[in-house]
């Protein structure tokens, strides 16, 4: 679990847009560039480079 205080600062690296926390998969998500970004060992991996295209599809449930 990311702790709250790193998720409050935490934006996207490409738009600078909010990120929402899914727990459930572990991932943060852009809902502006539909990127979702990878939690390996609690530290997020903010790479675009890395992160998935969701196209919208991480949303349903």
């Amino acid at each position: 679990m990311l702790d709250k205080r790193l998720l409050d600062i935490l934006v996207c690296p490409k738009c600078k847009g909010e990120l929402e926390y899914r727990s459930d998969i572990n991932r943060l998500f852009c809902k502006n560039c539909s990127l979702a970004y990878k939690i390996e060992d609690d530290i997020p991996i903010m790479l675009i480079d890395e992160a998935e295209k969701t196209e919208g599809r991480i949303y349903e449930n």
